[in-house]
């Protein structure tokens, strides 16, 4: 089995797991205790925390360890928040960070607060303008993803935090994708990360704050970690953490030239072997190991299972997988298409062979699918200048499959009117246009659904 979903949860690094087995013996006690075996426990995570610190870019002081990354972004985002509550009810944040920063936001505003959401261009990438134009005089904190988790796409971060700087804003990075590969550069004053996604164990997160960054710990605090991540360290796992990625940082360059390599191959191949593949993201500015692409006439989940039997784990950001019916938001905030999404996210390590079996099976695994739908085959037939297609209850990729069979029915000039009640025709039906050389005319309210209107060209 070929695992090609490291951008969920890297395999375990082998120096984590010595690691981990080595500390068992001696992390087991309290480290606040002043005995010997307290003192073993604390010796292991000071060294642990400078460790850190040395690898992120902080004093080791301004580092706290939490359960998890997802901890580490909400308990930032609200001490933040709450530290400069006399600055405002304001905070910023790009409309493609993880599904933590978005809760966070959301919360937040729920209680009161204003939430500006800064859009990103067809490759995922914000444009630094967009938080300096969004920044206001009661702006508390801004947030900003060091890369995608999706798509790959590096993010401007030191830009955007100089723009915040000079704006006496504090802006908090989540770099849980990008750690293990690179130190944030910029002058950012918070920042997130999880060990999961560099090879450490999972339920060990980073909050790092900067020395004079107005912060107030929410909820019931006690007298460790800083009064920020309540409850007894993991003493094992953060030091299993922190020594894997150590390690990974020491590979990180070599290892950085060979995924590039390969996901470029993966983008340059999956376009000239199935036909009708979007392949989304910046082609230029990305994490070494990612790449994904939209399928058109594919169900996203069936894809996956698909892959799964012929011996690869991946994931997707499509409307149609078994945690949602709706499109990722991510891909909904690019612009892309969502159907048939697949996100291949290659482990350190990663051997050429298994990526070109998976270039060999895709090409299959896509056509069956497609075969199962009923995707169309070339129209020829001329009837009306006008056609409707009914696809209201239906869900993704069947809307646009109905579109694709019958555009060749009407004249050039003429039009396809699709009924549909499924979001992500609101996004899928404009990126087949764009694919497909034909006019995305607009949308229209219905009796049922919505109507999309679509001009043929050719």
């Amino acid at each position: 089995m070929a695992y090609f979903d490291a951008a969920s949860a890297a395999p375990l690094h082998p120096v984590a797991r010595q690691a981990l087995l080595a500390s068992l013996d001696d992390g087991w006690a309290d480290p606040a205790r002043l005995y010997r075996e307290g003192r073993k426990a604390r010796m292991l995570l000071d060294a642990a925390r400078e460790a850190a610190a040395e690898a992120v870019g902080c004093r080791a002081d301004e580092m706290v360890f939490t359960p998890s990354g997802t901890r580490a972004v909400h308990t930032g985002v609200a001490g933040a928040l709450a530290g400069r509550r006399r600055t405002g009810r304001h905070l910023i944040v790009s409309a493609v960070e993880h599904s933590s920063v978005l809760h966070s936001a959301e919360v937040f505003e729920a209680a009161g607060g204003t939430v500006d959401r800064v859009a990103v261009d067809r490759g995922g990438a914000v444009d630094a303008a967009g938080y300096s134009a969004a920044l206001r005089a009661d702006t508390a904190l801004a947030v900003l993803q060091s890369a995608n988790h999706e798509v790959g796409t590096v993010q401007p971060v030191a830009e955007v935090a100089g723009i915040c700087r000079a704006a006496g804003v504090p802006l908090l990075v989540d770099a849980a994708q990008s750690l293990g590969w690179d130190p944030v550069e910029g002058d950012w004053s918070l920042l997130t990360a999880s060990a999961h996604k560099w090879g450490g164990p999972s339920g060990v997160g980073l909050l790092v704050v900067r020395k004079g960054v107005r912060f107030a710990a929410q909820g019931p605090v006690d007298e460790r970690e800083s009064g920020r991540a309540a409850g007894f360290e993991n003493i094992p796992a953060i030091v299993a953490a922190v020594a894997s990625l150590r390690a990974v940082r020491a590979e990180a360059e070599q290892e950085a030239v060979r995924l590039r390599e390969l996901t470029a191959r993966i983008r340059a191949r999956v376009p000239e072997l199935v036909p009708d593949v979007e392949v989304v993201g910046d082609a230029e500015r990305r994490l070494p190991g990612i790449v994904t692409f939209s399928c058109l006439y594919v169900d996203g989940e069936a894809l996956l299972h698909e892959l799964d039997r012929a011996g690869f784990s991946v994931s997707s950001g499509s409307s149609c997988t078994s945690s949602t019916l709706t499109p990722s938001h991510v891909l909904r905030a690019m612009g892309v298409l969502s159907e048939g999404n697949v996100r291949v996210s290659l482990p350190r390590g990663v051997a050429e062979a298994d990526v070109e079996r998976f270039l060999e099976v895709l090409p299959g695994a896509v056509a069956s699918v497609r075969e199962k739908l009923g995707a169309p085959a070339p129209a020829t037939r001329v009837r009306s200048a006008e056609l409707v297609v009914d696809s209201l209850g239906k869900r993704c990729p069947i809307p646009v499959i109905e579109l694709a069979k019958v555009i060749g029915e009407v004249p050039v000039g003429g039009t396809v009117r699709v009924l549909s009640d499924d979001e992500a025709a609101r996004l899928d039906i404009p990126a087949w246009c764009e694919m497909r050389g034909q006019e995305y005319v607009g949308e229209e309210p219905a009796e049922r659904g919505t109507a999309y209107l679509v001009r043929r060209l050719g």
